[in-house]
């Protein structure tokens, strides 16, 4: 697999690549491959390599925004910290959510144990955390949704999910039922404004994982 032949957007500031379910951002202790090993074949002509700006986990796949020079490194992040990046996610969820649409508004929270290890609770002193979400289509028990989120906590969508929806993400290992080969949650859109430049406006395609029902259902 190569990552240069998954760029969705290029310039002297950044790149997006498609990133594939299965392949985490940063090197796992298990030494497997990661985008990170993969970031000086993105070189292309610059002398340094890119750097990832933002986090997506192993199993979600989609839009990932990389940097190519310190100053817009910099810049992107900020601009991730004030909310100023938009975000668009599919994911199929396991169960029939009540409603067509609404707003999550769900604190999270870390916790830990030696068995188990980390996961995120929501927790009313946790960290804010809020998403729009908007059901697109059921199938056999199953919902396609549109998740928007306004902030960026870890696992935020997999917990809003589970917790706020009711419905886990499908092949969800840790918050729902661990089934497929990969969990169905995808960084489909993200919108990147930009100050004297057009904005990055990328979308990346349902990868083939997704199932057939929620492919038509998107167009």
């Amino acid at each position: 697999m190569l990552l240069a032949d998954r760029i969705l957007f290029i310039d002297a500031e950044a790149l997006v690549i498609d990133k594939p379910a299965g392949l985490p951002v940063d090197q796992p202790k298990d030494g497997s491959l990661s985008v990170d090993a993969h970031l000086e074949s993105l070189r292309f002509s610059f002398k340094r390599r890119p750097s990832t700006v933002h986090r997506l986990d192993r199993d979600t796949s989609g839009c990932l925004l990389l940097a190519r020079s310190d100053r817009s490194h910099k810049r992107y992040q900020q601009a991730f910290e004030a909310g100023e990046i938009s975000k668009t996610y599919l994911a199929v969820l396991d169960g029939v959510t009540e409603g067509d649409s609404g707003t999550i508004e769900l604190a999270l929270s870390k916790i830990s144990s030696k068995a188990d290890g980390w996961r995120m609770i929501p927790a009313r002193a946790g960290k804010a955390a809020v998403t729009d979400w908007t059901l697109l289509t059921t199938h056999n028990g199953l919902s396609l949704i549109k998740f928007e989120p306004r902030t960026g906590r870890t696992h935020q969508l997999r917990v809003h999910a589970a917790s706020g929806l009711g419905a886990p993400v499908a092949g969800d290992p840790v918050y729902g039922r661990p089934g497929g080969k990969h969990m169905l949650l995808h960084a489909a859109r993200l919108i990147v404004p930009r100050e004297g430049k057009d904005a990055i406006d990328v979308s990346s395609p349902l990868p083939p994982h997704f199932p057939d029902w929620a492919r038509d259902a998107i167009g």
